[in-house]
């Protein structure tokens, strides 16, 4: 691209017109861009319309023409975090600049799900409420996109990108900002966190519609959605209007707090799921880190299938670069599928990130994870991963355990801990086959690692 000097680059585009350079939404003051990386600037303009772009980091402008088809797109390194910053960008057939203010570089990333993703100050959520009077920080930016919905992916969304302050936060979600703050403490950078959530909605809205059509197992899935007023069920279609707006948008990752609408489906999640996070991938061409959030227990009207939904959303763990977070002790009411505590939520998606992501030593942020068992002389031994200094009961004996012989019964079974494994016995049988720990919908064990997360519900068979 051709480098005009400041003196060339003004005189080029005194002569103005009625066309005018036009920026989506994402684009726009108040932004937040990755650091480090090559992020696209885009929008559209008239065909071959000249273009120039001037970056106040390092005062370089380049220049670039419209398609044919009115659309630009221009591709910008970024250096390390900071800012504020400025983006000029000038058209030959522009009466004026547009000038992008207040723009910071730092990390992205995209909040996304359903209900316990999207609540908000106006749930009535007291970790929340006791943020206003001291969240104003100008480091931490909120872009919420709207409930929307599209038959074909959009170019564009009708949200802007605010400042996190006692009004902003008020209608952000919960979870991403205790995410974000988690992560701006502790890296000292600019966090820009992009809120894409609709309650009740199940995975596949947010997946491309192709993707589930053209799989007749995850088509039969979608196809037993229940029809509800409040959210839409059509494959594909929050995708297309609310996520696919910001592909071209430079992000770190993403994180998920979803699943509840797809429990009646449970046993394709797993495939579904990861085709997602994949379409994903694909769309932004980087295989960007995903954090999720495992489902609360909750008193489903079905027998298992919270607990089948769970053990869906574990196996998806073997998708690269994905993290879970286990939260059966953030529950006060298994009635509530709606669990108040968001902060320590939104703490242990920032503890996957900062680990995994930012390379941040010290960091616990795996639960403990079934890994086999053992049976012997009449007693069955769990092992876990994720342990390193052990296991904890926290009570006088392990609830929601239970084991079963050949004939498939389970009976509430005895645990005890001896050197870091799981020693599952009961009277009632003698010759153990399988073990269940929390393996219920409602199930909020009491089985932790010393570093204090608790271990992942599990399930050693597979009837």
């Amino acid at each position: 691209m051709k480098k005009w000097s400041s003196f060339l680059f003004l005189c080029s585009f005194a002569i103005a017109s009625h066309a005018a350079i036009r920026l989506p939404a994402v684009i726009s003051s108040n932004m937040v861009l990755q650091q480090q990386s090559s992020v696209k600037l885009w929008g559209w303009a008239g065909p071959g319309e000249k273009i120039a772009i001037t970056t106040s980091w390092n005062n370089r402008s380049d220049t670039l023409k419209a398609t044919r088809d009115a659309n630009w797109q221009f591709s910008v390194q970024t250096p390390a975090a900071g800012g504020p910053y400025t983006i000029t960008i000038w058209g030959s057939n522009t009466p004026a600049p547009i000038v992008l203010e207040n723009v910071m570089i730092g990390e992205v990333w995209v909040c996304s799900g359903q209900s316990n993703m999207e609540w908000n100050y106006y749930n009535k959520l007291p970790d929340i409420a006791a943020e206003l009077p001291t969240c104003y920080n100008k480091n931490i930016r909120f872009f919420h996109i709207p409930k929307t919905t599209a038959v074909y992916p959009q170019d564009d969304c009708a949200a802007k990108w605010t400042i996190c302050d006692s009004n902003t936060l008020k209608f952000f979600s919960a979870v991403g900002y205790f995410f974000g703050k988690k992560l701006n403490q502790q890296l000292n950078v600019p966090i820009g966190l992009i809120n894409a959530s609709w309650g009740g909605t199940p995975a596949e809205v947010w997946t491309p519609e192709e993707k589930v059509n053209n799989d007749a197992e995850l088509k039969a899935a979608a196809a037993k959605q229940k029809n509800d007023a409040r959210w839409p069920i059509t494959p594909g279609y929050t995708y297309n209007a609310m996520i696919a707006p910001i592909t071209r948008y430079g992000i770190a990752g993403s994180i998920w707090y979803q699943g509840e609408s797809n429990t009646e489906t449970a046993a394709t999640y797993g495939k579904l799921f990861t085709t997602m996070i994949d379409s994903w991938r694909k769309a932004w061409n980087k295989e960007f880190p995903f954090y999720y959030v495992q489902i609360a227990p909750y008193k489903y009207n079905s027998p298992l299938i919270g607990a089948l939904l769970r053990e869906q959303q574990t196996k998806s763990m073997s998708f690269p670069h994905t993290g879970m977070v286990v939260i059966t002790d953030l529950v006060a009411d298994t009635n509530n599928i709606h669990p108040i505590n968001k902060h320590d939520v939104g703490a242990r998606l920032a503890n996957w990130a900062l680990h995994d992501t930012y390379k941040k030593e010290g960091i616990v942020y795996k639960s403990p994870v079934f890994k086999n068992m053992e049976v012997k002389k009449g007693k069955a031994y769990i092992s876990f991963d994720n342990a390193p200094a052990g296991l904890m009961v926290k009570g006088k004996t392990v609830t929601e355990l239970y084991v079963a012989g050949s004939d498939r019964q389970f009976y509430p079974a005895d645990g005890k801990i001896e050197n870091d494994q799981l020693v599952v016995s009961s009277k009632q049988v003698k010759e153990p086959v399988a073990v269940r720990y929390g393996f219920t919908n409602t199930a909020m064990g009491n089985l932790f690692g010393k570093e204090g997360l608790p271990v992942d519900p599990f399930r050693t068979d597979n009837w």
